[in-house]
């Protein structure tokens, strides 16, 4: 199939990978739609073409999908709420848009979609039987990408470890270890001791993505790959790499301490959030490392920054160091993010 174009809509550009992906995709050429709730009707800012939409509404995403030859759907509900109401049905505004173009769908996914006969090693297709809701939710929304495939779409699924980088978005890192526009003086560690973590940072990903789009008409109509991203061997490596950044920033190394986990357990029955972030406890008790072998054999190398470079580019971009604020990008909006 040719390229009918280099134009791309982006839902959950104001996230933390869609924006990523949007922002590398304008650098690169391409003409890049973003659709977002609220702001102006349609407007042009930092390269990007900004439409009022909401991807829950199917014609607002038709109507932005139109011309373009790529849709990144970057959107999940904000805090893990609401995913039985909202998930589905708007990768099903993506899937008709796309499938009506024959465009290409790329989207971030996630290690939900896998038990404890895939753990701890996941490969691109190790069984998914998923331990919890939002797990069987995201298995199906992968199969309603496949089957789009088999109706004229094409999808890239590319899944990665936690997600960190220089923008606010909602991932553990500017959530819980450190606040954005803050001094550091300490780091919540979500990890357990001695349990391994994998990472991801935003801006190796989004060149990952976009590596693949590069190569979207050599791959099969339906592809997966995994990111082997930043390995946290023993559930210190991203906390010790923080601390160590700011102590030679700030002239004073902030203290570790232990996510209150009791705590959201306790709160869990009365705030939704944390009631969703309990039942996801379970990836930060087991070690799950995911294989990036058909990511090397069609790239040949991952996208990959060194670990302290880029703690520091993200501590830097969210106003975390001393002399450094960058406050020029938004946090996700409601339904419009990726949460993680």
């Amino acid at each position: 199939m040719e390229h009918r174009s280099n134009t791309a809509l982006v839902l959950g550009a104001t996230g933390g990978i869609g924006g990523e992906v949007a922002r590398l995709l304008q650098a690169r050429g391409w003409t890049v739609r973003a659709l977002r709730r609220g702001g102006a009707a349609d407007d042009a800012r930092d390269g990007l073409t900004w439409l009022r939409g909401d991807a829950m509404n199917r014609e607002d995403v038709m109507r932005g999908a139109e011309g373009c030859s790529v849709i990144v759907h970057a959107v999940n509900p904000p805090g893990y709420r609401a995913w039985d109401k909202l998930v589905l049905p708007m990768v099903d505004n993506t899937v008709a848009a796309a499938t009506a173009l024959e465009a290409t769908i790329v989207l971030p996914g996630t290690v939900y979609n896998f038990g404890p006969d895939a753990w701890p090693l996941l490969a691109e297709d190790s069984p998914q039987h998923p331990v919890t809701r939002k797990g069987a939710i995201r298995v199906a929304l992968e199969q309603r990408l496949e089957q789009a495939s088999r109706r004229g779409a094409r999808v890239i699924v590319v899944r990665a470890g936690d997600f960190f980088g220089p923008r606010p978005g909602n991932n553990w890192f500017s959530l819980a270890m450190v606040k954005p526009g803050r001094p550091v003086r300490s780091i919540a560690n979500p990890a357990s001791p001695g349990i391994g973590h994998q990472w991801a940072y935003l801006p190796d990903v989004a060149r990952t993505m976009v590596a693949l789009l590069d190569r979207r008409d050599e791959l099969a109509p339906f592809e997966r790959f995994h990111m082997a991203g930043h390995w946290d061997d023993d559930g210190m490596r991203m906390a010790d790499a923080i601390r160590r950044v700011v102590g030679r920033s700030a002239g004073t190394a902030p203290r570790i301490r232990a996510v209150p986990w009791g705590w959201f357990r306790l709160a869990a029955p009365f705030v939704t959030t944390l009631r969703e972030l309990q039942e996801m406890r379970y990836l930060w008790r087991q070690p799950l490392r995911m294989v990036n072998h058909r990511l090397i054999e069609v790239l040949g190398e991952e996208p990959h920054t060194p670990l302290e470079q880029a703690v520091r580019a993200s501590l830097s971009g969210l106003g975390c160091l001393p002399g450094h604020d960058d406050r020029r990008a938004p946090a996700s909006s409601p339904g419009e993010g990726s949460a993680r």
